[in-house]
């Protein structure tokens, strides 16, 4: 009887350790199926059709996108007087925007400053902020930069053509030359959009000449701005002023300058300083009046002293 439930015994632990043997092998096998699995799961995510689709068009804007930034060839621009100026590239600055890297090689015996009278992106004239101090016999590497809000208030999203207009003055402020001509054709040139941003109303238009406010800004740097598009096909540079200007019938002061070549266009403000709204308890900016004042900006001449021109501003 003992021998027997000793037999009995034995075939238990026996059955007892095979099962967990079978237990461990199986969450073996299971462990190992899910990192096949998983490393297969990985393999077909590569290879599946969709997501190597999804690759592929995602490369693909990244090229476009990488294609559509403007490059340009290095060319010299100006070489004069002693002053020799070269384009060397079109750079991308994520704070300061697009610019045009020059070098300014100064081969006179006097030290110069060298600036631009104007700069023309895409025939909209842009302000610009360009100088630079090259010592004699020396050189400087500098860039132009385009400005961001200029670019985008133009509507702007591609530059074509950049157009300058450089100066040099001596220490003694002595101009060596002035307005000296260069321009530049991008990669972009043949895209480029010359669809005017001309939308909103026409103020004034004469003699070539076209004004058109746009919009009013009441959270502009300085106060408020009303937007102006200038258009100017009058065969001459002209500039204009703002005069006599009232807003809601309280007279304020305009700030208020601009120079646009000729064949060229221009987005400009008329600014508007907050404590002259407050003072006269101006909160919107509801009807304007205006006058304003165009002249040819190389002889000063006047070229039309305009009415008094009202228009809202809602």
């Amino acid at each position: 009887m003992k021998s027997k439930k000793r037999c009995v015994a034995l075939v238990l632990c026996f059955t007892l350790f095979a099962a967990i043997a079978i237990g461990s092998g199986s969450s073996d096998s299971s462990n190992k199926k899910d990192v096949v699995t998983s490393t297969d799961s990985g393999t077909d995510l590569a290879n599946d059709p969709s997501t190597a689709d999804t690759e592929a068009k995602s490369n693909a804007e990244n090229d476009a996108s990488a294609s559509s930034v403007p490059t340009i060839e290095e060319q010299v621009l100006i070489d004069t007087n002693g002053i020799k100026i070269t384009a060397k590239e079109y750079l991308t600055d994520k704070i300061w925007g697009d610019g045009i890297k020059l070098l300014i090689e100064n081969s006179s015996d006097k030290d110069y400053t060298v600036g631009c009278d104007a700069l023309i992106v895409n025939d909209y004239m842009i302000t610009d902020l360009f100088s630079s101090k090259v010592a004699a016999g020396k050189n400087a590497n500098e860039t132009m930069y385009l400005s961001s809000s200029g670019l985008k208030a133009a509507g702007i999203e591609s530059v074509g053509k950049v157009e300058m207009y450089f100066h040099a003055s001596d220490a003694e402020y002595n101009m060596v030359f002035k307005n000296e001509y260069a321009e530049i054709h991008t990669s972009e040139y043949d895209n480029m959009d010359t669809t005017p941003n001309d939308a909103g109303t026409e103020l004034y238009s004469a003699d070539g000449i076209r004004i058109v406010g746009k919009t009013v800004d009441e959270n502009s740097f300085w106060g408020s701005a009303i937007l102006l598009y200038i258009e100017n096909n009058s065969g001459k540079s002209v500039g204009i002023t703002v005069d006599d200007m009232s807003i809601n019938g309280y007279m304020i002061t305009p700030y208020f300058s601009t120079t646009v070549y000729d064949g060229k266009k221009a987005l400009e403000d008329i600014t508007i300083m907050s404590n002259q709204l407050e003072e006269n308890g101006i909160e919107s900016i509801d009807n304007v009046e205006l006058k304003f004042h165009i002249y040819n900006s190389d002889t000063y001449e006047t070229i039309a002293d305009t009415e008094p021109i009202t228009f809202s501003a809602k």
